[in-house]
């Protein structure tokens, strides 16, 4: 089943996105060689692609789990917890509609 993680960043959490940036692009790039990967990507904390200093303000992943707990789990270990990015993430169960 599809899971969404919705990821709440710290305020100024810029510096330390960037500190595991690295280590955490590598276990999303090993949902996608799994071929277990929809989308991926952070919200701007600004009105575009490239926000500079401004930074982030979270994160979206959706990928397909075996279970809630094993999606929670998997979210859990994100390098971006360990180092203090995130302040809140969520997993919930996603049905994709579109596109078919």
């Amino acid at each position: 089943m599809l899971y969404a993680i919705n990821s709440e960043d710290v305020p100024d959490s810029l510096e330390k996105r960037l500190s595991v940036r690295p280590e955490h692009l590598e276990r999303i790039k090993q949902l996608q060689a799994q071929g277990r990967l929809i989308l991926a990507g952070p919200y701007p904390a600004i009105d575009s692609l490239d926000p500079g200093p401004a930074g982030f303000s979270g994160s979206l992943i959706v990928a397909e789990f075996e279970s809630l707990p094993s999606a929670q789990a998997w979210a859990e270990a994100d390098p971006y917890v360990a180092a203090g990015v995130y302040k809140q993430v969520t997993v919930k169960p996603f049905k994709k509609v579109l596109p078919a």
